[in-house]
């Protein structure tokens, strides 16, 4: 069984091992990083064979740490990351590589088809019907959205939301309340079969996934991390919020809203919750929790966009791609029955 795992901002861990009446046999741990005293591999190895293979990640990593010695120095490696390298070779987790990534960029949508075509792609994504794809968005309005468990009313102010010319809309991940205004925000989707990142848990998974935009971000000049559970951030602020939802089918939706510019006033009139962490935490200005990407980089929103879409393409591979008319009439289907009525959108109310 083979796992690979690239260590968020660090080296890549790969893992080769057997199953044998339940227990991990013959571990053999590779990678690009760096390890020190050189002996130390061969600990590793030792530490994990004859372990339970069910064990989780965390686990696997506990008792690698155990076995190693006290002067061990790990570069671009982490006990637990090795953990995970060997619960993806066990769960035969696929790579990124594996699959035939595909593009769709298309004109604004209103927020409530965005979310409808969220769910609906992840589907088909799940149902094999359709292969994996990211997704940019291009919003045709204004719009608060709002996690899957938020209440409506604690969340946003509608009074202002309505006088600002606001739609809220509620996305079927969790997570908390975006606040979007086209031309000042880059949203994208990631809709991946559950074996990518089979092997992991949902903490880790959202570092995982979100790798590349940390690179692509670094060929723009941001020194960019991960900000658990689900921030990507900078030396200047954070830079972007993510949510992840696991569908029964069998498909993983990821998203991701990241600051390009922002109305930090207006923000603050709309979302409730804004105000609050802002008061909490005795910062005077939104601008100092999010920073934006114009201020950043000093480039274009769609430059940045081409940038992204470009470094994901030559890292994973990536074909154009457009949203069928069958996945249209189903989103349609669904904002109309679901994602643009009271019901779901007050769901909590």
């Amino acid at each position: 069984m083979h796992g690979e795992y690239k260590v968020p901002g660090g080296k890549l861990v790969v893992a080769d091992v057997d199953v044998v009446d339940g227990l991990l046999r013959g571990p053999r741990i590779s990678g690009d990083f760096f390890l020190e005293p050189d002996g130390a591999l061969e600990t590793i190895n030792a530490a994990l064979d004859g372990l339970p293979a069910g064990l989780d990640a965390r686990a696997i990593g506990a008792r690698v740490q155990a076995g190693l010695p006290r002067d061990t120095v790990m570069l671009g490696i982490t006990a637990e990351a090795v953990g995970i390298a060997v619960r993806r070779a066990v769960a035969r987790a696929s790579d990124w590589r594996e699959h035939d990534w595909r593009l769709i960029h298309e004109p604004p949508q209103d927020p409530a088809l965005h979310m409808a075509l969220d769910q609906v792609l992840a589907e088909e994504v799940g149902a094999g019907r359709r292969p994996p794809t990211l997704r940019v968005w291009e919003w045709a309005s204004p719009a608060v959205v709002i996690g899957s468990f938020q209440s409506l009313r604690n969340e946003v102010d509608a009074a202002r939301a309505e006088r600002h010319g606001v739609d809220v809309v509620r996305r079927i991940s969790g997570g908390g309340a975006m606040f979007i205004e086209p031309g000042n925000t880059i949203t994208y989707s990631l809709y991946a079969p559950e074996s990518l990142v089979a092997g992991m848990s949902f903490a880790e998974s959202y570092a995982f996934l979100d790798d590349w935009v940390l690179g692509a971000l670094g060929e723009l000049g941001i020194r960019a991390w991960y900000q658990p559970l689900n921030d990507i951030t900078s030396d200047h602020g954070k830079i972007a919020g993510a949510a992840q939802k696991r569908l029964a089918a069998g498909a993983v939706l990821h998203h991701v809203t990241m600051a390009y510019d922002i109305d930090a006033d207006k923000m603050l009139q709309v979302l409730r919750i804004g105000r609050e962490k802002i008061s909490d935490k005795g910062i005077a200005s939104a601008v100092k929790r999010v920073d934006p990407l114009r201020r950043q980089t000093g480039l274009p929103r769609e430059e940045i966009i081409d940038r992204m879409i470009a470094h994901f393409r030559g890292r994973y591979g990536l074909s154009d791609d457009r949203v069928t008319a069958d996945e249209r009439r189903l989103a349609d289907k669904y904002v109309t029955d679901k994602f643009a009525t009271p019901a779901w959108t007050a769901r909590v109310p």
